[in-house]
């Protein structure tokens, strides 16, 4: 049976249709090769470091207040201002501390004046005990050869023993005396030392950071008139990667970008790594001081720290973007006869654009950088370029 012409053009244009149909499916469709971008595995020195953010904070700040309630009378310094130590900062009102100074030192006076008269006792007190034994022995050996009465001699015995009964009384008097001066003294003292607290002095030499309270405000003990900082012990609390800070030692030398001078790198030293870190940011905390400190820093403001690990020479390196993670391992994609195969390597140690690998590659292999889509194993894949040279 032969075909009408009609039939045979609408059977060829079907035919065209489909052959089209399959070519788009296989060359651009779901079914096309995934374009990917290969490297090459190489030897290269690999400088790593470890990048975070933190805020300029003070390594040792002080709070600067009375050990007493008073009413603030006078404050000397303000904001920004450099102190030295021992310098006058504030000064809080006495009150009656001056009608308290006099008269503990009238009761110094009286107790000393008491001690004197207690020991003039004590000498007197002495003197009679002293004459009283003497004429109780004579009297003893009186009646011993019967010169005197019995009576008589125990009497003056009597005598004696009160004597020193009331030596005894004397000293402890004269003792009483002695501790009352003691305790006036240490009152005086206490007062003068209280005179001392209301003169608010600088322990270090610094920068005054806040004024928390003006003249005439009423301050409690261990409220904060002044707070200070020490400019050449300021550091970054910066936050670094859990994952990336494996290498972070004390004493490894960074740099430090300050936010408002962007362009300008400033020295850096890592001096402490907390031991708690952030559970939640699952970050932790690397103190960096400036080294040496710059003349003008502002606290809290935020930084860039870069931290330079030890370096690693003639290293086997792949790019990051190589790195993957399938079926719960760890490797790179390759591309075996045209298709992507997975491939298990060991990484070492990473900088930003580099990566170590230890074992699972050859230098000179051939590895898949970039895809045009997530990769499977085993899918058809097609080199192209896919980013910009």
């Amino acid at each position: 049976m032969k075909l009408s012409k009609r039939s045979l053009i609408l059977t060829s244009g079907v035919l065209a249709f489909l052959a089209v149909f399959v070519w788009l499916l296989a060359t651009r469709g779901p079914l096309a090769p995934v374009g990917v971008e290969t490297v090459t595995v190489t030897r290269a020195d690999l400088s790593p470091s470890v990048y975070g953010i933190g805020t300029v904070e003070a390594r040792h700040a002080y709070s600067v207040g009375p050990i007493q309630a008073g009413r603030l009378l006078r404050v000397w310094v303000d904001q920004g201002e450099p102190v030295k130590a021992g310098q006058l900062l504030a000064e809080i009102d006495p009150v009656d501390l001056r009608q308290r100074a006099e008269a503990a030192s009238s009761a110094a006076a009286r107790a000393r004046q008491a001690a004197q008269a207690a020991q003039a006792q004590v000498t007197e007190a002495a003197s009679r005990a002293r004459l009283a034994q003497a004429n109780s022995e004579r009297y003893q050996a009186l009646y011993q050869q019967h010169f005197v009465a019995k009576e008589m001699a125990d009497s003056r015995r009597h005598e004696a023993s009160a004597a020193t009964a009331a030596l005894a009384a004397a000293r402890a008097n004269a003792s009483g005396a002695l501790r009352e001066i003691g305790r006036a003294e240490a009152e005086l003292r206490g007062i003068d030392q209280m005179r001392q607290s209301l003169k608010l002095v600088s322990p270090i030499d610094g920068v005054v950071t806040a004024r928390e309270a003006e003249p005439g405000a009423t301050v409690v003990a261990g409220q904060a008139v002044l707070r200070l900082v020490d400019p050449a012990r300021l550091w970054v609390r910066t936050r670094v990667d859990q994952a990336r800070a494996q290498g972070v030692q004390v004493g490894q030398a960074a740099a430090i970008v300050m936010r408002s001078a962007p362009g300008a790198a400033l020295p850096g030293q890592v001096v402490r790594i907390d031991l708690q870190s952030d559970a939640l940011t699952e970050e932790r905390i690397v103190n960096v001081a400036f080294d040496p400190a710059p003349v003008q820093l502002y606290l809290g403001e935020l930084a860039e720290v870069t931290i330079r690990l030890p370096g690693l020479r003639d290293a086997l390196t792949v790019p990051r973007a190589a790195l993957a993670q399938f079926g719960g391992q760890t490797g790179v994609w390759r591309v075996k006869a045209g298709r992507a195969r997975f491939q298990p390597v060991q990484p070492g140690m990473q900088t930003a654009e580099q990566v170590q690998i230890v074992s699972g590659l050859q230098a000179g292999d051939s590895v898949i950088a970039y895809s045009a889509k997530q990769l499977d194993d085993g899918v058809r894949v097609r080199e192209q370029q896919l980013t910009p040279r």
